[in-house]
């Protein structure tokens, strides 16, 4: 049984701590952060990239689906990672980056894009049709049948490819699937909000319903039984400076009533920066997928700023790295993935480009400059005995794990242990007796 559907067998024993985090990110740095972390319990570990990160034309990391999962498993052999035990999952696979685009031109597109995501071994996939395309009305929503009815072509595409798949090897495992259309746009929310809706649990029962009509007449009578779960907004969300938090009484009547499903679960998008304890209870309550991506490359650029931060003190000036600068110079010769999401003063942009919840910053993590500049920290800090004063004053945390002998005062160990200390809220939020390990610098 797949690590998954593993999951499922449990809640249905009455596990509800059972859960996974699903880390979205096409960071190295971070990717290996997550592989290092899971290697102390023998984990699983999920791994998303979304379908504007990753696609059959590259997408802004420029990789293909198969190029992505050769990145993610060249990591994993570099630090001792069993490929294994990697889940490799597809988020938003749909009409996303085609929307200015006629269906029929956009769903030949997602139809491919999906065929390509399966055949290079991806085994959690998100169908995502909630977006509008060109031809669709503009002043009305799409309807559950437009976007059940895209859903499950896609769905039948992706069975094509897994036979494709079995032909070869014929214990190939079949993918897990997640649908839903009320969904968080990707990254976060682009304009400050006063409060978040929770889907309503009609929603859902009419999601699934016109799924199910959708998929028998196309001859899918058992797509069901590869539906893992159903995305839903329990009322999470973060925008440049605010977090909306989990509230499980406000999220109670849609949690309750999914309790009937036991072969389906809910799964949260947009769950960033929220407290530990909000995590814990949204597995609970049966939200046992959460979806994590800009909270992760946020943790990383505090490590590499605190770095930075160390460096300026500690290498003459003409030597530095500069990452600080070189990433908002990038970010400004390159304002395409930005300037639509931030807004305000020149005062406020500069801010946000460096500390925006949204973390426009991510997409810039492998322009070249960037990785040199990151390569060239991490080597100038690499000469350098850091005095155990100054980390305490930058890295507090990972001061306390250096005082105590579990972790190295390595530049890039000290760096991803920023991302560590995120990973270890959904360790607890998923885990029995899963105690957090922060640090008190006392």
């Amino acid at each position: 049984m797949d690590a998954m559907r593993e999951m499922l067998a449990k809640r249905k024993k009455g596990m509800r701590y059972a859960g996974i985090p699903s880390f979205c990110t096409a960071s190295d740095l971070v990717i290996e952060a997550c592989l290092k972390q899971a290697m102390r319990f023998d984990d699983h570990v999920l791994i998303e990239a979304t379908a504007n990160q990753v696609n059959q034309f590259g997408g802004y990391t420029g990789m293909k689906p198969a190029d992505y999962r050769d990145f993610v498993y060249k990591i994993a052999d570099d630090v001792g990672f069993p490929r294994e035990k990697i889940i490799l999952g597809g988020d938003h696979l749909g009409p996303l980056t085609w929307q200015n685009e006629p269906e029929e031109e956009a769903m030949a597109k997602s139809i491919e894009l999906v065929k390509l995501f399966v055949l290079a071994g991806f085994k959690k996939i998100h169908l995502d049709t909630s977006m509008r395309v060109a031809d669709d009305p503009k002043d009305q929503p799409l309807t559950d049948e437009v976007i059940a009815r895209r859903g499950a072509i896609l769905y039948e595409a992706c069975e094509e490819a897994y036979k494709e798949l079995l032909k070869d090897n014929p214990s190939e495992e079949r993918p897990a699937f997640i649908i839903g259309s009320e969904v968080p746009i990707p990254g976060g929310a682009q304009e400050e909000e006063d409060s978040i809706s929770v889907t309503k649990p009609e929603a859902v029962e009419k999601t699934l319903a016109v799924y199910k009509e959708q998929f028998e007449k196309r001859g899918l009578e058992n797509a069901f039984d590869n539906i893992i779960g159903i995305v839903v907004q329990p009322g999470v969300e973060f925008g440049d400076a605010d977090v909306f938090h989990y509230n499980r009484g406000n999220a109670a009547r849609l949690t309750e009533a999914m309790k009937k499903y036991s072969n389906i679960v809910l799964e949260g998008h947009s769950t960033d920066y929220q407290p530990p304890q909000r995590l814990k209870e949204m597995v609970e309550d049966g939200i046992a997928i959460l979806k994590v991506g800009p909270a992760l490359t946020f943790s990383l650029r505090e490590g590499l700023f605190a770095l930075s931060m160390m460096e300026k003190a500690l290498v003459p000036e003409e030597k530095q790295a500069h990452f600080i600068e070189v990433m908002e110079e990038t970010m400004l010769e390159h304002p395409e993935n930005w300037q639509k999401h931030y807004h305000g003063s020149d005062t406020d942009l500069a801010f946000k480009r460096k500390y925006s919840f949204s973390d426009r910053c991510r997409y810039y993590f492998a322009q070249p400059e960037m990785k040199e500049a990151i390569d060239k920290l991490f080597e100038n800090m690499s000469q350098i005995e850091i005095p155990m004063g100054m980390l305490r004053q930058y890295m507090p945390l990972q001061y306390v794990k250096v005082r105590d002998g579990a972790l190295k005062p390595l530049p890039k160990d000290l760096v991803e242990d920023f991302v560590v200390h995120l990973i270890e809220d959904y360790n607890y939020a998923t885990k029995l007796n899963y105690m957090i390990s922060d640090a008190l610098c006392c």
